[in-house]
């Protein structure tokens, strides 16, 4: 059976400066950022809304504000609120892991809204452009927090070949969850988004399909990682994830429905 390695989580010191894993994921996630948005910002129906690579370190710095403090605002108020309200000098202590993508999905709109009114486009327009880049960015977050030891996955038969023990939790076998989803969650959405921004598509749509697909590749990976809490209606039993992720697949599917019809008319009409 695979045992967590528990591998030091400061990556290189350098005096009184320690930089950690986790930190270097979200660098590594900022990078791709930058050299996917090159790529598409080449892409031909990128090209002619007018999108450059100069566009993408503005776009960054906003981005990194948004992903830092929504993420971290994500953590406190939607998952552990009671713990960092009695400790709060620990919500600044980014480098120990801890951090929610619903929230970091929201600063991140908010910032390319402020981003999108500064520069003079379309929010749409930004979503539909960033969208396929984010994918990625999540998967080396969730390779962080597997290297943090974060987010163990629930129980799991021994039999599994990639069953693990968490010697920081206990002896028994689990499913490495953050890997889950960094897969899933991660490279296997980008692969689809990208495939599918690649032609022009109906305004919104791209950002529309990334939220609706992320939103049920959570719910389902959501099944193997041990829930932060777990809240049961109607006799069915949800995880925080889960609830946070039902409201992106809803509206993500919605928002689809609504921009095809209207590409539809519009064409219908000409």
């Amino acid at each position: 059976m695979l045992v967590h390695p528990l591998p030091n989580p400061i990556a290189i010191t350098l005096g009184p400066i320690k930089v950690h894993w986790y930190g270097l994921m979200y660098l590594v996630a900022f990078i791709q950022f930058l050299l996917l948005g090159r790529v598409r910002a080449r892409q031909p129906h990128m090209a002619a809304a007018g999108w450059k690579a100069e566009h993408l370190d503005d776009m960054l710095f906003y981005g990194v504000l948004g992903v830092v403090i929504g993420g971290r605002l994500g953590e406190v108020l939607f998952y552990n609120p009671a713990y960092y309200f009695s400790n709060p000098l620990e919500i600044f202590a980014v480098w120990k892991g801890g951090m929610s993508f619903h929230g970091g999905f929201l600063g991140v709109m908010l910032a390319m809204w402020l981003w999108a009114r500064k520069a003079g486009r379309r929010l749409v327009d930004v979503y539909d452009f960033i969208a396929p880049m984010v994918p990625l960015g999540y998967a080396a977050g969730r390779i962080g927090n597997f290297i943090n030891a974060e987010l163990p996955g629930r129980v799991a038969d021994p039999s599994l070949p990639w069953a693990m023990i968490w010697p920081n939790v206990d002896n028994l076998p689990r499913h490495p969850s953050p890997i889950y989803q960094a897969l899933v969650d991660g490279v296997l959405l980008f692969v689809i988004l990208w495939i599918y921004a690649r032609k022009p598509r109906p305004p919104l749509a791209v950002g529309a399909m990334f939220v609706m697909l992320y939103g049920m590749a959570r719910f389902f990976t959501e099944y193997f990682r041990t829930p932060d809490y777990e809240v049961t209606f109607a006799g069915i039993t949800i995880s925080a994830g889960q609830m946070l992720s039902l409201p992106m697949i809803v509206f993500g599917a919605a928002a689809l429905f609504v921009t095809y019809r209207m590409h539809r008319n519009s064409a219908t009409r000409a």
